[in-house]
């Protein structure tokens, strides 16, 4: 039975745009939307993360949970879901503190 899905793609290679878009409709840059049956989601879904490299994706389809999708992550990103008693949450991680330079004329201690 075929469901909606909604895949949120970032810096990913324009090959992999392309295959989604075969499946999908790209409703704003980077966003797919489409109805698929589950088999194709998941064949979509390994396509994805075979090839994000250094982009990142979130895949979000309905699913019997309480809260009635389930989300899949690939890449990395700072948002990261944690299941919470069932309850899928998102745990924001730190940035990554830039490394500490001395300016020109300053002691770096």
């Amino acid at each position: 039975m075929p469901s909606m899905l909604v895949i949120a793609t970032t810096a990913v290679p324009d090959h992999l745009r392309g295959a989604l878009s075969r499946w999908t409709t790209e409703v704003v840059p980077g966003i797919f939307v489409g109805t698929v049956s589950a088999r194709v989601r998941d064949q979509l879904w390994d396509n994805v993360t075979d090839v994000v490299g250094d982009g990142a994706a979130v895949l979000i389809h309905p699913a019997p949970t309480e809260q009635g999708y389930a989300l899949r992550t690939a890449g990395t990103r700072r948002r990261v879901p944690m299941d919470f008693d069932g309850l899928t949450l998102i745990r924001m991680t730190a940035l990554a503190e830039p490394p500490i330079t001395a300016k020109r004329g300053q002691s770096a201690d």
